[in-house]
Parts: structure tokens; sequence; C-alpha cells
């Protein structure tokens, strides 16, 4: 095993190793997550990952809005990378975090990013978090902004009929099952695209590729990621509900996706295997793989260029999706 885990660390790009490294360093000036509270345990997530925000592309307009939601409200922030545009089509950007930690903060460049090289409007939503609130919770946050936008996205610049969802790792799962529950709920326009990075589509944690690339060396391991998803289902963990894990759900009539897909990530293997259902069930489909990337290598677009390299890609592939 150690010998495996040694070699697998020589197919990382030098670049993302660097900022691996960075990234150890700056959790190795706290405590560990796991020894603090939740709330805590998000403060220094923010702290850590601050560094990996600055700079970018800078906004036209960025707008802090609080969508209703039954009783509650839900937060989310519209980066709009031009003035006077009309209603440009727009991402629903879900961060990643195992449903547990990070925000919409964490993610703000990667969002920026995706405005700025796709030329849309990027909604982040800081849906609640686990395991305070468990799923499906973050999910019917998700839908309801989409269809929230779907009413009110005139009114901010945004055009109604040109939606994709997306995210990264816990993103990418809440961004499948909302086009997911939109096609069941009879509303198959209502998400024209999917933009999937490195996505957590299934519950099983031991398969091959997390006892390749797992452990803190590739910046997620595989109990890492149980727990996450543990925090996410609660008492529904391991009965794979096919809207928290979309890789068990029927996948015919949804919109196009593109997957994001890092060759050194403990998720690599389902997002394979995403790729292949997708295919399978007649989704048009556009996958990327990415050499000697990790997972969370899109935040490192500041000194990576394999980063910058599938920001650009991604972003083309969007364009040309919301502007058919």
């Amino acid at each position: 095993m150690q010998v495996e885990a040694s070699i697998a660390l020589n197919e990382l790009d030098p670049q993302i190793a660097a900022f691996i490294a960075q990234m150890g360093k700056g959790w190795a000036q706290h405590k560990a997550l796991d020894t603090v509270s939740f709330p805590e345990a998000r403060h220094i997530a923010e702290q850590v990952r601050a560094p990996w925000i600055q700079g970018g592309p800078q906004m036209a307009l960025t707008t802090e809005l609080a969508i209703p939601f039954g009783e509650d409200t839900i937060p989310v922030r519209i980066h709009r990378p031009i003035k006077d545009a009309g209603a440009l089509p727009a991402l629903v950007y879900l961060h990643g975090g195992g449903w547990t930690i990070f925000s919409i903060n964490t993610h703000d460049r990667l969002m920026r990013e995706y405005a700025s090289r796709a030329g849309i409007c990027v909604i982040g939503v800081d849906y609640s978090l686990s395991p305070e609130v468990r799923f499906p919770r973050a999910l019917e946050e998700t839908i309801e902004v989409v269809r929230w936008l779907r009413r009110h996205g005139g009114e901010q610049g945004i055009d109604p009929d040109r939606l994709a969802t997306g995210g990264d790792s816990a993103g990418a799962n809440l961004a499948i099952a909302t086009a997911i529950h939109l096609r069941d709920a009879e509303q198959p326009q209502a998400v024209k695209a999917m933009l999937l990075n490195y996505g957590a589509f299934d519950t099983d944690c031991h398969n091959a590729s997390y006892e390749r690339f797992g452990g803190p060396a590739f910046m997620l391991g595989g109990q890492e990621m149980e727990d996450f998803w543990k925090n996410y289902l609660g008492e529904d963990f391991g009965k794979r509900l096919p809207l928290a894990c979309p890789l068990h759900a029927e996948l015919s009539g949804l919109p196009p996706a593109f997957l994001c897909i890092p060759n050194c990530d403990v998720l690599l293997d389902e997002n394979l295997e995403m790729e292949k259902r997708l295919r399978a069930a007649g989704v048009d489909t556009t996958a990327r793989i990415y050499e000697g990337a990790s997972h969370s290598f899109l935040e490192a677009v500041s000194i990576a260029e394999v980063a910058d390299r599938a920001l650009s890609e991604a972003s083309e592939w969007l364009d040309e999706s919301l502007r058919r």
C-alpha cells in the first residue's frame, strides 16, 4: 500500500503538488477539524481557503439576495461580469465541502472565473449544511433557487430559459440531483446544462481510486469522505437513494453534461462510471480527464496551468451550451 501510494504521488502535476503542500501548511496552523465543533471547523476552512480566492476576474456587479424558502431564506450571491448586456444565461453553482464545510466565500473565485470566462451570470447558493440539517434539505433549497430564477430571473438580468446547474464534489452531486428532480417534476426545460466537477456520486468509499489516491497528499481521504456522507445522510447512509447517490438514478432525459475529472482523485472511479452511465442513457456528455490533477484542483487556478485550462474548457462548453 505504501509503495502504491508513493507511485501515485509521482503522478501529481508539480504545480498541483505545490498547491496541496501550501494548503497543508494552512491547515497545520489550526486545530484538526475532527477535534472542533462544526461551526469552528467552517470558520477554520474559510481562513485556510482565503488566500486562494484572492485575485481573479472583477465583476461588473455582485448582488447578495435572500430567496424565500418556507419560513426561512436561502442566501445567494449573483456575479454579473458584464454591464448592460441584457438578460444573460446563468450557472447556479453549488460549492463542495462534503455538504458539511465550505461556503460561497470559499468558492467565490471559482464562481467569478466561470462568470468572466463564459460571459454568464453565476449564482452561488449558500445552502444549509450537515449534520445540523441533513438530506434532502440542501437539495430542496437548490431546487427552489432554480425555480425562483425561472420566475424572477429577469428581474436580475438573467435569462430564465437558459439556466445551468453546476458544482464541485458535493456540489456536483446537488447539481445533477436537481436536474433529475426537475426532470421528474415535468420541468424538463428548467435546466439546460450540467457542470459536474469531480462529483461525489456514490457512497462507496472503498474502491480502487480510494485505495490509490486517498489521504491528505491528494486533498481527500476515504474516511473523510465517508464521514461527509454520514453527515449528509444520517440514517439514510447506505440506502443509495437516487437523489442522494445519483450514480444509481435513472439518468435518461437529462440535459447535456460536462464532467471535469482529475485523474489523481479518490472520486476518479465514480466519475468515470458516471460518464459511462450518462452516455448509456443517451445524455449528451463531454468528459475531460486532467492528468496530474487532484481533488479540489480548480482552486489552484492562480498557480496551476492545468486548473486554468480546465476552467477555460468548461467555460467554453457552458457558453456554447447555454447559447444554443
